[in-house]
């Protein structure tokens, strides 16, 4: 698990294919030394196995199911990946509950500038805007992101100096893929609904009616209906 706060950027140093696998060697911060194999780390967003350590070289297996799904499949040497450690218990949350299963990846439609920050726009598959409200949270590269606005297609982010200056997103342009991972918060509750449609339709009882709502602070005199 982790907050999509950003410790470092590290490099790829090698990645080389084994048939639909691949094998990713990346040089990380000084400061990740205190990393052992066995421990997931966060590569753009993407939890992974460190399987082996030499200095400030990590050796990571990358699923064909990851490569596929993120922007894992297009790594080549030399390119620059934000990376995170997994969250400890007794740290704070500063970003927001990140698993690092990634979901799909969206395209940067467009940048600008505002003032001392940045906007940018993503498009992305109906499949996964559906998850998305404004302000709600979401991970962008494994950056834990504020979002502004979403549409069907699309949703838009600001991002401060201290995001761009601490990430690779200062690297990024019109046209480039970001990985995306939905809140994970939102897909449970889907799952929760869609359960209860299914008891509807068995002819059980719903768990979920407007008595209940109600009862818990969903009335009309709240303004939730």
């Amino acid at each position: 698990m982790f907050t999509g706060i950003v410790e470092g950027i590290g490099e790829v140093k090698s990645i080389r294919r084994l048939g639909a696998e691949a094998v990713c060697i990346l040089r990380a911060p000084p400061f990740f030394s205190d990393c052992h194999p066995g421990e997931s780390i966060a590569v753009d967003g993407v939890c992974l196995t460190i399987t082996e350590i030499k200095g400030e070289l990590f050796t990571l297996d990358i699923s064909a199911e990851t490569l596929n799904r993120s922007t894992l499949g297009k790594l080549k040497q030399g390119d620059m990946i934000n990376l995170e450690r997994a969250l400890k218990l007794s740290d704070r949350l500063s970003g927001h509950l990140v698993s690092g299963h990634v979901d799909g990846t969206g395209i940067i439609e467009k940048i600008e500038r505002f003032q001392r920050s940045w906007i940018i726009h993503i498009s992305l598959d109906q499949s996964l805007s559906r998850y998305l409200i404004d302000k709600g949270s979401i991970a962008v590269d494994g950056i834990s992101l504020t979002i502004n606005r979403c549409t069907q297609t699309s949703f838009d982010v600001t991002i401060i100096p201290q995001t761009v200056h601490n990430t690779t997103l200062y690297q990024k342009e019109v046209g480039g893929r970001v990985n995306i991972e939905i809140d994970l918060i939102s897909k449970y509750i889907e799952k929760f609904f869609l359960n209860d449609r299914t008891s509807i339709s068995k002819e059980k009882p719903s768990r979920i009616d407007r008595d209940m709502l109600i009862r818990y602070g969903f009335g009309e005199s709240s303004g939730n209906f």
